[in-house]
């Protein structure tokens, strides 16, 4: 099927969706190997989906939401575990710390995580501060994380989950656009904090004053701020009608190589996630699109509407100023672009019989 000819006017049926014809950008080539298609709007949040000249097998890498469903990966308060050879006995031991934690990966796959992602549980909920793998059948590695739940250290529980394990739509596992960058290119605890007031804030004005407001106003945990029922419907009513025709729509263009999205809030073009595969970003989609919906949900100022033309530009863009590589030989190398108005950062697996970017991620500064 040629993308040109490809047209959503099936989905348009969904009230308040745009939909247009997904061609890629007239008179912008994309020198990246990415190009992007017309978007999809609802309210202020509007997609551009992304595809790419080639996708990669990501078949053997895990997730971290399917490591901590499975039971295979697990995750608690550094210094909860020593230092174990494989196969022998992890020895509980005191010495938590704010912004370590200690993950153990048991399956026999590696294992992706990506900056931003929320866990819960122990003595405070943590947010992941860069984009990693872990090997297969890991000692404990210390994870950097950061703290977003500035209000309780007082364990929970004696191991990690993410949000919404248990339901048949886990949610609000990734932090929004704000939080995140905080995290990847701050790496500063206090401006995470100040985010996560800033966006508790803001969800407590979009509710109904009385118990959801309060309920926010009295939790400092942005994983709770997340989860309170009000503030999901307003999220959901962003999120789902993207979401589910998104995942319909990628499922049409796997043959176009769909790998990822341009994000505008508010005609402001905010991020990007790009992946090596489809499937590795369906896996991701769900909860990556609650996050862009959740940051367009508090957003007051707009500047117009985003083209076609402005996301290829963006996504064009990925040469900068200065370049931060750190690597694990053999396993990853993450590099972190300092450009002109933003910052980007590479994941690149080093594995044997890889060798390419599992993830992409730009953010405007």
């Amino acid at each position: 099927m040629n993308c040109k000819l490809w047209l959503v006017s099936t989905m348009a049926l969904l009230v308040g969706i745009t939909f247009v014809t997904l061609a890629p950008a007239g008179g912008m080539p994309s020198t990246s190997g990415y190009t992007v298609l017309g978007p999809i709007r609802h309210g202020k949040l509007t997609i551009f989906p992304v595809v790419a000249t080639r996708s990669f097998d990501t078949s053997e890498f895990i997730t971290l939401d399917e490591g901590l469903r499975s039971g295979e990966v697990t995750v608690s308060e550094s210094g909860g575990v020593l230092p174990l050879m494989r196969g022998r006995r992890v020895v509980p031991r005191d010495g938590a710390q704010v912004n370590q934690l200690t993950l153990v990966n048991n399956s026999r796959r590696p294992l992706i995580l990506l900056a931003g992602e929320i866990v819960t549980g122990g003595k405070q909920d943590r947010v992941i501060g860069k984009d990693r793998i872990i090997p297969a059948e890991s000692d404990p590695v210390d994870l950097g994380v950061f703290c977003v739940e500035p209000g309780r250290w007082v364990g929970s529980s004696d191991k990690f989950g993410v949000v919404g394990v248990g339901n048949q739509n886990p949610t609000a596992t990734m932090a929004a656009p704000e939080v995140r960058a905080k995290a990847m290119a701050a790496k500063d605890q206090q401006q995470v904090w100040d985010e996560v007031a800033k966006t508790r804030s803001a969800m407590a004005g979009i509710v109904v004053p009385g118990p959801a407001a309060q309920a926010i106003n009295g939790t400092t945990s942005y994983a709770r701020v997340m989860d309170n029922q009000e503030v999901k419907q307003h999220v959901d009513s962003v999120a789902d009608p993207i979401r589910h025709d998104y995942q319909s729509l990628i499922q049409q263009l796997r043959d176009q190589k769909a790998v990822g999205v341009v994000v505008a809030v508010n005609g402001e073009i905010v991020w990007a996630d790009v992946f090596a595969s489809t499937g590795l970003l369906e896996k991701y989609w769900p909860k990556l699109v609650r996050s862009y919906a959740a940051e367009a949900v508090v957003s007051r100022v707009r500047s117009g509407d985003a083209d076609v033309k402005r996301a290829q530009e963006f996504i064009n863009q990925l040469d900068g100023r200065h370049e931060t590589v750190d690597s694990e030989p053999g396993l990853y190398r993450h590099t972190e672009i300092s450009g002109n108005g933003f910052r980007a950062f590479e994941l690149t697996s080093l594995l044997p019989k890889t060798g390419f970017d599992l993830h992409v991620a730009k953010m405007t500064e």
